[in-house]
């Protein structure tokens, strides 16, 4: 195949280019798109041959940024890139879910999509780029796809909103949303805000398609140009028995529909009955069928109970535990029900979600050190979201950190963090865990209510109090019928069209995630979902803040307190001290945890971090000594430590930093013959400033001026 190349340019006047038919043409299909000086290489191989028995697409999105790209070694000791980071996985979830619902149906073989970033400028984010060039990957390829897809990153800033901007414009941001789409439908959402409105919303929504079009007609260019090099790919995965398909149906349909009716809030119990009608239905159809058919029959029971269940939403206006579209799920919650060191602790319970949630307050010391290639920063605020099996009455291995449990886990902490004050008003590291103990939908929105509370319980002031509430659609797209959900189950979220999860304050939205597996998002829709959203979202804070409305006053007792100064910058290598000896020492004789940081403008701030008032005031006290030291005065007295003795006297620290000599005439009345034999090293004696040397500025000290003169000196 030729090499082929297009381009485009944004409004911003960037031009973007993708080139094909250079680099890796073993892969099925491949491209590298550049932005500037940002390149990625995007891959994508689809097996021809497809396992037994598989009625779903595995998918494998891969997204890796080289470090070399920027010029760097990885960190560690191997010195090369291992786990993804967590920012990597985002990116491919992000990918993942713009891009899996449109691969069709009945297309099975395993793919694998790469994505690398090979060539940063420090200028362009890559990973606004990573959909755009695995989507054009698969254009170029012969593998069935409805695409293309596209992506684009929108901020607004002063007002006004900004595509794909670079790393500095996105300092100050009020918004920042990354969206999907194909040409005609947005189908994946994800951002943060600073409190805006649901109309802000919308409208960058709209904003942002208007980009996507571009780079998705960019795609159809270069994939018309290959098009005969590379025709799709004829596929046969699946083999039906339509005989079988319609007798399931005519079984097992108003069964599951009569099931769907009763509103039983019991996942269990729902999940009983409906397993009991798929037991009628293997005695129906018999052993041998059974034994012979049994992946289709298996199948063909799923698709009908989703059928018979969606019905029976857009009949009746009602859901599967019973409750209204727009009913919350009965919600509970408690504080501070952890009584040991925990620094803040709460238990969110809606319907069969729960989370128990911790927080942990540390010092700058606690910071979590980002070293990735494109991103180095010390963050002060985590959030971790833990989802074991038993949560979901499930037995199996745990083999780390699951990609959902990392986007899970930013999504909350996306939603609190615009919530969280800065220095000097939260002068603390925080970590919040939330362990889901249950789930039936909306874990992610539990996280954040109780997030919100394990803050409140731990003193922490923030702002505003942050809930969240996932909404859900069930739509016909032959009679245009649709319902929209408010706080949906984990079987509405299976069996429906949208996953649409928001959060907030009671004046705006502070986070997103959307997930549309319809085509055509109709914008009235949208609006009437995010109202929706909006009053679930003031019903779920109105029962927080039943249970704690603002932040304790005080941290509870437990909580290390954390006092800082800020020094002049001469002052931070005194505190330091040679290879760190004078804050090792300190803090070993304070038992305080000290750190210093560097500002803008040349100072620092030294942080003291300490259980112990004692402690943590003696180590403030030395601390502003050595970067303010006071000036001996001539005639005063202090109270100095003997710091080494020679034969002419003995050197003398009279205030911290501030050394003076105590000459062998000054020790004593009498005449001295050896310092040694009236003073030891580290002894701490009282001595007064009888003058200044002209020349060097030396302050001249006397012991004896404080001594009563004997008889025998006249």
């Amino acid at each position: 195949m030729n090499i082929v190349n297009k381009k485009m340019t944004l409004p911003n006047g960037v031009e973007i280019s993708i080139e094909t038919g250079k680099l890796a043409k073993q892969a099925d299909g491949s491209v590298v798109l550049r932005m500037g000086d940002t390149m990625l290489l995007a891959t994508v191989v689809a097996n021809i041959d497809v396992k037994d028995d598989v009625d779903f697409l595995p998918l494998t999105i891969d997204y890796k940024e080289k470090f070399a790209a920027v010029g760097r070694f990885p960190g560690g000791f191997l010195k090369r890139e291992s786990r993804p980071s967590d920012e990597e996985i985002l990116t491919m979830r992000i990918v993942d879910r713009a891009m899996r619902p449109l691969f069709p149906d009945d297309f099975h073989a395993e793919t694998q999509i790469m994505i690398q970033l090979i060539s940063s400028d420090g200028v362009n984010q890559p990973d606004a780029l990573a959909c755009l060039a695995a989507s054009a990957a698969v254009a170029v390829s012969e593998i069935p796809f409805n695409g293309p897809v596209s992506e684009v990153r929108i901020i607004k800033k002063g007002g006004v909103f900004h595509v794909n901007p670079t790393f500095d414009e996105m300092k100050g941001a009020e918004l920042d949303m990354i969206i999907a789409g194909s040409m005609d439908s947005i189908n994946m959402v994800e951002g943060e805000m600073n409190e805006v409105s649901e109309a802000d919303m919308i409208e960058a929504i709209k904003t942002a398609h208007t980009v996507i079009k571009q780079q998705i007609q960019l795609q159809l260019d270069i994939a018309a140009e290959v098009a005969k090099a590379n025709p799709k790919r004829e596929y046969s995965h699946e083999s039906h028995d339509e005989d079988l398909k319609k007798r399931i149906n005519e079984f097992a349909y108003q069964k599951c529909y009569d099931v769907a009716k009763q509103g039983l809030a019991d996942k269990a119990k729902r999940a009983e009955l409906f397993g009991n009608i798929k037991s009628e239905l293997i005695a129906f159809l018999g052993e041998e069928e059974v034994a012979e058919k049994k992946y289709l029959i298996s199948q063909y029971y799923k698709s009908t109970q989703k059928a018979a269940v969606r019905r029976m939403m857009l009949d009746n206006k009602s859901r599967l535990d019973g409750r209204k579209l727009d009913e919350i799920r009965p919600i509970w919650a408690e504080i501070d029900y952890l009584p040991g060191g925990v620094h803040g602790s709460s238990i969110f319970t809606r319907g069969e979600t729960q989370s128990l949630t911790t927080l942990t307050l540390g010092s700058k010391l606690d910071v979590q050190r980002k070293d990735n290639a494109l991103l180095t920063d010390d963050q002060d605020f985590v959030l971790h979201y833990n989802f074991p099996p038993f949560s979901t009455g499930e037995a199996r291995p745990i083999r780390g950190v699951s990609r959902r449990e990392v986007g899970h886990g930013n999504l909350a902490l996306r939603a609190l963090k615009p919530m969280i004050p800065a220095k000097p008003e939260n002068p603390y590291t925080i970590r919040l865990v939330s362990e889901i103990l249950e789930s039936n939908g909306s874990s992610s929105m539990a996280t954040v209510c109780a997030g919100t509370l394990a803050l409140l319980d731990g003193g922490v002031k923030m702002k505003k109090p942050v809930s969240g509430i996932a909404m859900g659609l069930i739509s016909d797209p032959e009679t245009k019928e649709f319902v929209v959900l408010s706080d949906i189950l984990g079987d509405e979220d299976h069996l429906g069209d949208m996953d649409f999860k928001v959060t907030g304050t009671r004046d705006g939205i502070t986070a997103c995630q959307m997930d549309i597996k319809i085509d055509g998002l109709d914008y009235a829709l949208l609006a009437q979902a995010l109202e929706q959203a909006r009053v679930g979202r003031l019903h779920i804070l109105d029962k927080i803040e039943e249970v704690i409305a603002t932040p304790r006053e005080d941290y509870k007792p437990n909580v290390p307190r954390i006092e800082s100064v800020i020094v002049p910058n001469e002052a931070i290598g005194a505190i330091i001290g040679k290879g760190g000896e004078t804050i090792q020492n300190l803090q070993k004789e304070t038992q305080t945890t000290i750190s210093i940081e560097e500002n803008e403008d040349g100072s620092g701030t030294v942080e003291v971090f300490s259980n112990n008032k004692e402690g943590m005031d003696e180590a403030m006290r030395q601390i502003r000594l050595i970067a303010f030291p006071p000036v001996a005065e001539v005639g005063a007295t202090y109270n100095a430590k003997v710091k080494n003795l020679v034969a002419f006297g003995a050197f003398c620290e009279i205030l911290p930093g501030t050394d003076a000599l105590l000459h062998v005439s000054e020790i004593a009345w009498e005449r001295v013959e050896k310092p040694e034999d009236y003073l030891k090293v580290g002894q701490e004696i009282e001595v007064k400033v009888i003058g200044k040397d002209p020349k060097n500025g030396k302050m001249k000290i006397s012991r004896k001026v404080l001594i009563p003169k004997p008889e025998s000196a006249n």
